[in-house]
């Protein structure tokens, strides 16, 4: 059965959408429209991929999970995007419950990644869109580099099932994806029946969700070649602080 496709989004339609439904998913264009990255400098931005530590926090037994992390502060009304000092990522059982209540530290994000344009544009732009349609000052960035591979037959994009992070939104990139089937995306109400499914399949694909109004989802991959695997860049948005054990 071929992948249904995602709904995408025009950007001049983005409020209206996510006020609506409470996510949209945008194409290609409509993320460099949004961001000001290039495509060129995100295309630029992908093999920093090819050397993620592996995930050694996973309680499921796996090893099919790949990763980088790192934290930002980003001012909206300036524009000015700060890197934090390196911290574990963290979230409460509530949201996570194969994961959370534990304090895991990833390896950071490289420099030369960190200190590309179209980088700081996805973050920045993304965060100012966000921070306007929400009217929110500031955000506390977590930004993750995942890529989960089929070198052991399965790989869990979501290994905690259907959640919500515990933020205020979700930007899930899809960065590339190679020799697999599978990864379909799913989002439903966290409060009614309704919900939608798709696969994003073409680079740069981006979903933005509402955190308090849905979970989401992605169902595992399998391999269709040596070396199948899914990269994407997850960004969340928080007001308030980054989570940790005091600040749930």
């Amino acid at each position: 059965m071929k992948p249904l496709p995602p709904p995408i989004t025009a950007p001049e339609q983005l409020d209206a959408a996510l006020r609506t439904q409470g996510f949209v998913a945008l194409d290609a264009a409509g993320l460099t429209a949004l961001s000001g990255a290039t495509a060129a400098g995100l295309a630029a931005l992908q093999p920093g991929w090819n050397n993620l530590p592996p995930d050694t926090f996973l309680r499921d037994g796996g090893r099919y999970r790949f990763r980088r992390h790192a934290c930002f502060v980003l001012d909206i009304a300036s524009g000015e995007l700060t890197q934090t000092p390196h911290r574990a990522h963290w979230q409460p059982v509530a949201y996570n419950a194969l994961h959370g209540g534990l304090e895991r530290w990833f390896e950071p994000v490289e420099t030369a990644t960190r200190a590309s344009p179209d980088w700081q544009a996805l973050l920045c732009g993304l965060g100012q869109w966000l921070g306007r349609f929400a009217g929110v000052p500031q955000w506390f960035i977590e930004a993750h580099q995942f890529r989960i591979d089929t070198t052991d037959g399965i790989g869990r994009p979501t290994p905690e099932g259907a959640h919500r992070d515990g933020v205020d939104y979700v930007a899930v990139l899809l960065v590339g994806r190679e020799g697999i089937k599978g990864g379909e995306t799913r989002v439903f109400e966290a409060d009614g029946p309704q919900g939608m499914r798709f696969t994003m399949t073409e680079p740069w694909t981006t979903l933005l969700l509402d955190d308090a109004r849905v979970i989401h989802e992605s169902t595992p991959i399998q391999p269709l070649a040596q070396g199948g695997h899914r990269d994407t860049l997850v960004l969340t948005f928080r007001r308030g602080g980054f989570q940790g054990p005091g600040n749930a």
